[in-house]
Order: C-alpha cells, then structure tokens, then sequence
C-alpha cells in the first residue's frame, strides 16, 4: 500500500484518538436494535454474523497495532487470534469463513468486553499523539472498520430477510418521499489520456493507487443510476428469459438459481424487503441487490453497456462527494434529485475486472493481503452506497465483488460508445 503518512495526524494531535473514539462508538451504534441471539446467526456464507463483525475489526488493531507497538500489550484471550483473523494467513490459521455462525462462543457480552479491552489500550497507545507511520496504521483500521460497519449492515439485512417474518432490523428508519427521478440523459466525454487513481494527499487503500494515465475513448455516460421502473420493464419485456441478453456464466446462473428479479423484491413485485422491514416499491428509487450479471444483461437491453471503472472515475471526480449514504439515516436507496449523482444509494457496477493499477505495490508483511490478492475472477465496484459512511468516500475508491453477488447494494448506471 502506498503510504499517504504525510498527510495524515501527527504527534500531540488528538483528533485520530477522537476519529477512533467516533468510529468504534458508531459500530456498537448500528447494532443497537439487535439482540444477542441476532448476532449470532450467519444465513449464508458470504455472511459474517454481528458478534464475528465486532470482534474481527477489533483483532485489527489488536493484531497489526497493539501487539507490535504498544509495549506491555497483553492479550485478553489467545484464542481470538484464531477464531477472528479472516484471511490473513501470513498472520497464522483461523476458523472457516462458512462456520463463524457455529461459534456460540464467545458470548456477545465477552465480545464487547474484548473490545473495551483493546479500546482502552488504543486510547492509551495514541492518546498524546502518535508518529506518521502509527497514524497510518490506526486509519488504516479506522477504515477498515468503516468497510465492516457497512457489511455489518448488509449482512445482518440477509440474515432478518432469511426469517419468513421478515422482521425490520431498525422499525425507526425515515421513508423518504418518493419524486421523479431526473430525465435520464447522457454526458458526452471525449477521448483522451486521463490520470486515474488516488492523489498523495490524504488517505487511500493500496488499490487506488498507484495514480496513472488511462486511455479513454469516445463515450457516453449517463447522469444518474437506473431505477427500480426501468429495471421493471427489463422484467415484463422478459429480459429473465432472453438468452441473447446474458452472458454464458450469467445465463447459468439464473437458470441454476432461478432468478427473475433483484434480490429482495417480492414474488408479486409489489414489495421489497428493507433494513426497515417491508415495503413498498418505490419505482423512482435507484435499483439495488442486482448482480453484474443482471446490471449487464440490462444494458444490453437497453441498448448501451456499462462503463469501465476509469469512465466512472473521470466523470464522478467532476462532482462533490454527497449524496444519500449511511449519515442521511435512510440506509436504503432514494430517489435522486435533479443533479447528476455518483456517489451513495448503491455500489454501482462497472465493466471492469478487478485488477492492479500499472506499477501497483501493496503495503509490506501481512497487509499487503489486505486487497491485491482478491485481484482475480471479480469486477470492480464504485460510488459507495447507502450504508457507508460519507467520510470514507472518495472518487478514487474501489472495491469488488464476485459477479454473481446480491446481498450488498449493488446497483449501476449505464454508458454508451461514440457520440450519437
């Protein structure tokens, strides 16, 4: 990972400790509607349970900052090196991914007592101020556990799906009022050399970097992400059915798992399931829970495509980060204003696979694992969606998910070749 320490909180300052204090306190916040018995359960395995979410973040920092730079550290239980590192294998073995719903324990309560343990060496670690090099480190996990309160959400919306009730995770969430979206038009961007990628100044993963020029051709780009009414038509005109729409693997797919709509509508197409329980449809807001394969398939439909990730960046750098993410307190998808919109609502996919920039270089030791090794068999992801955190976007950033994946809000936006 290319270290931005220059620019990140130095000695004497408190803010990173009030940063930490902020971001630690918000995880417990977003579970507190859930029972211990709710933390527990993993309904599927791509689905981390609650209590596994809180305990692994806080390994994070206990294993890749405490244990190396705070001297003294004790640990509170060896055996939590084990059950809550994920893939981490350069720092030792842990328990299957597919079985963390096995592990009654530890108890919730011990997993926030472990959390409190390690809070508290935090605090006394960078409570006066630490060095450049620390200050990476510890928002390195602040982000980390940004990504994980967002998954934690996604997760735990799975989970409550998967009950035939269908119970809300949070009865207070706001219904936003439901508006026309704006007319759907797109933006010509010439061809051209284009620099991609995150800027030294502030903070960035090792995926975004390092910055460099991109080719970009003649394209189109649309102004906003489509929505549930389009994606409506595309299921009434049997876009379900049409093999010449799908990819081979998608086509497979849909037939193996019987797909005929996103991931949470209901069979009659009248309601959805939401971190707020069931609810209507609100056809004006951006479609969410489609797969790559659905995003694609629908814009050949459509008579356009995708666009590539670096399209999606050089367009969306254009704009200020704002839109409807987690802080709005929706936590779904909402009808966008009359304002081109990039950011929020829901992860947009793009046509890109998910691989390193030219001269790419992840961080030394074990976390370098954090991201280059997943740079393989998924597609690239951007905008952030309605359950991160504003301050954890920006235009550079990327992730991924496997083309077939659902469960998270995964939506997109459509492009066009040339200048028609």
């Amino acid at each position: 990972m290319a270290s931005n320490a220059e620019n990140l909180p130095s000695a004497g300052q408190n803010p990173l400790a009030t940063k930490y204090e902020q971001i630690r306190s918000l995880t417990l916040d977003l579970t507190g509607t859930l029972s211990p018995e709710d933390t527990v359960v993993q309904s599927m395995p791509d689905v981390s349970p609650t209590k596994w979410h809180l305990a692994h973040v806080t390994w994070f920092f206990e294993r890749f900052i405490l244990e190396q730079h705070a001297d003294g550290y004790r640990r509170l239980n060896d055996d939590y090196d084990y059950l809550f590192n994920s893939y981490y294998y350069t720092a030792g073995q842990m328990h299957a991914r597919p079985r963390r719903g096995l592990l009654s324990r530890p108890t919730l309560a011990e997993v926030l007592d472990y959390r409190k343990h390690v809070d508290e060496a935090m605090l006394k670690l960078i409570g006066d101020g630490v060095d450049m090099d620390l200050a990476f480190l510890v928002t390195l996990g602040l982000n980390h556990e940004q990504q994980h309160q967002e998954l934690l959400l996604t997760d735990i919306k799975h989970v409550f799906f998967s009950n035939p009730t269908w119970p809300a995770v949070n009865d207070a969430l706001p219904v936003h009022a439901s508006e026309t979206p704006a007319q759907l038009k797109f933006t010509h961007v010439t061809d051209g050399i284009r620099r991609i990628g995150a800027p030294r100044s502030g903070f960035c993963f090792d995926n975004e970097t390092p910055r460099h020029d991109a080719l970009l051709h003649d394209h189109q780009i649309a102004n906003r992400l489509v929505t549930n009414a389009e994606y409506l038509d595309f299921i009434t005109d049997e876009g379900y059915s049409n093999p010449a729409l799908w990819l081979s693997d998608g086509w497979a797919v849909i037939n193996e798992r019987q797909w005929n709509r996103p991931l949470y509508w209901s069979e009659d197409l009248d309601s959805e399931f939401t971190l707020g329980g069931k609810r209507e449809i609100d056809w004006n807001a951006p479609v969410s829970h489609v797969s790559y394969y659905e995003a694609d398939a629908f814009a050949r439909w459509a008579g356009a495509r995708l666009p590539t990730e670096f399209e999606w960046e050089h367009s969306a750098a254009k704009h200020p980060i704002s839109g409807n993410f987690l802080d709005r307190g929706f936590w779904h998808p909402v009808p966008g204003g009359a304002a081109p919109q990039f950011f929020g609502d829901v992860w947009e996919w793009t046509s890109s696979a998910y691989a390193p920039y030219p001269g790419f270089k992840p961080l030394a030791g074990s976390l370098g694992e954090y991201n280059g090794k997943f740079m393989c068999n998924q597609m690239t992801v951007r905008g952030g969606s309605c359950v991160t955190s504003r301050d954890h976007m920006r235009a550079s950033y990327r992730s991924f998910f496997y083309p077939d994946a659902r469960w998270q809000f995964l939506g997109f936006r459509l492009a066009k070749d040339g200048n028609v």
